[in-house]
């Protein structure tokens, strides 16, 4: 009777299964609101983004969430500065500093134009979260680095953020409509026949610059918008130059 007591243990009863205990509920965190904030977004748009809509799938109620965020407009704002964390601004170079707000300009219209209609809440906002303050703190690095005015450099962020905004928005829109059952090609083809019959004697020009006016893809027109943009910026670098 010397055998070790600890060997050969019984087997597991057949009718006892032993209890599976469940994962444990992730906590709620103001990341996981943003997070599924932004999934609706995506979804459905920026409309569709309510207390109620990122509860629901988040499977908690809509009280829990003001423990994390204030409200839906600073639900918003998490929203887009954390959006704005993929964009992507160059290091400063004054030999290239055009090529560098053209790049971006790009990047950030393509961060936007990833997220549906956010770029709607961007517009008219002044940037306060880190992500947003970053992107503007570099632009301001490459246009001063550039040689133009703190004036310009400061009011040059701000034109070219409404700028990209503005664009991302309109592609948005084209999306809503394509979504609804009417492509931007047909949206853009009724629009050039209704100004090919206004009355020509009121608007002969529209009438006539129908087919110049609405033609042109959404990258060569933003891609044309920029280089209006960047030529002014590189005007006042001359007239500054001349007047040093």
């Amino acid at each position: 009777m010397g055998a070790d007591q600890n060997a050969g243990q019984l087997p597991a009863l057949p009718w006892h299964k032993p209890q599976r205990r469940r994962a444990g509920k992730e906590p709620l965190s103001r990341d996981r609101i943003i997070a599924a904030a932004i999934g609706i977004l995506d979804a459905d748009g920026l409309d569709a983004v309510s207390t109620r809509r990122v509860a629901e799938a988040l499977q908690t109620g809509s009280a829990s969430l003001y423990a994390h965020i204030a409200n839906r407009d600073e639900l918003v704002e998490l929203m887009y500065d954390r959006i704005a964390a993929d964009i992507e601004v160059p290091d400063p170079d004054p030999d290239c500093w055009q090529d560098q707000l053209r790049a971006y300009a790009r990047s950030a219209q393509r961060v936007w134009a990833a997220h549906a209609d956010i770029a709607r809440a961007s517009l008219g906002a002044i940037p306060t979260g880190p992500n947003r303050l970053r992107v503007a703190e570099r632009v301001l690095a490459i246009l001063l680095a550039a040689g133009l005015s703190q004036q310009t450099a400061a009011w040059a962020v701000d034109r070219l953020q409404i700028y990209i905004d503005a664009d991302a928005y309109e592609g948005w829109q084209h999306t809503a409509r394509a979504k609804a059952g009417l492509s931007a090609e047909e949206y853009i083809g009724s629009i050039r026949d209704y100004y090919r019959q206004l009355p020509a004697d009121r608007f002969p020009l529209i009438a006539g610059l129908a087919g110049t006016i609405l033609s042109g893809g959404s990258d060569e027109r933003f891609e044309f918008g920029l280089d209006l943009l960047i030529d002014g910026l590189a005007t006042h670098l001359q007239r500054q130059a001349g007047t040093s």
